[in-house]
């Protein structure tokens, strides 16, 4: 079921560059921020995470090093919004299929449910390309964990809701430093129109060559 982020203007602070410490960037950044010793704004970033894709590989922060991806959340036996927001990523995927600097990373809220042998079947579906579009599974607490203190979005397990899970509708738009750069709704397609133009965008942000 569709699950707004945390609170859009609570949880994400919007950044741009303006003082002679911060950069300037193409998209603003999210989250809260902070001076370390040397005055320098040091950003809110995705920390360090360990899961199982559909291949049963492992998926660290190594794999998305140096790359731009785009995260969301999402159940393999969902009906309401996630085959509208799987069906949207195939659009990103498309989009940049030869492209190896962005990749898609897709968390299981049901964990339990969603094996890795599930999850290979779900990848079928919608043709997920290999070593571009990862569907993880893995330990819930870290999983929810994830959502909420590093991607600002909510993923819950709710038995009170007809599916039984609560999770963001939201993809999240995450740059080459792990930094949250955008939000964008996945069930809208103008949204993820918009999404493709921006990824673009950090692209040249970061100057990683267009293709």
């Amino acid at each position: 079921m569709k699950l707004k982020a945390i609170s859009l203007l609570a949880a994400a602070t919007l950044v741009f560059g303006c003082t002679q410490n911060t950069p300037e960037f193409l998209l603003p950044v999210y989250g809260e921020k902070k001076l370390n010793e040397k005055h320098d704004t040091v950003y809110h970033s995705i920390s360090n995470f360990s899961l199982s894709n559909q291949y049963g590989e492992t998926v660290t922060q190594e794999t998305v090093k140096n790359k731009i991806y785009v995260a969301n959340f999402f159940f393999a036996t969902c009906q309401s919004i996630c085959p509208e927001m799987s069906t949207n990523l195939t659009d990103v995927q498309a989009a940049f299929a030869q492209d190896d600097s962005l990749l898609i990373l897709s968390h299981s809220v049901n964990p339990l449910h969603d094996t890795v042998e599930v999850l290979d079947a779900y990848a079928q579906i919608y043709h997920a390309q290999k070593n571009k579009w990862h569907l993880l599974t893995g330990d819930k607490k870290h999983i929810y964990d994830l959502a909420k203190n590093d991607y600002l979005v909510n993923a819950i397990e709710d038995d009170g809701s007809p599916e039984g899970f609560l999770h963001s509708e939201l993809f999240l738009l995450i740059d080459t430093k792990a930094r949250i750069r955008s939000m964008y709704d996945g069930t809208d397609k103008v949204q993820v129109k918009k999404l493709i133009e921006d990824i673009k965008l950090l692209k040249k942000e970061n100057g990683i060559e267009a293709k």
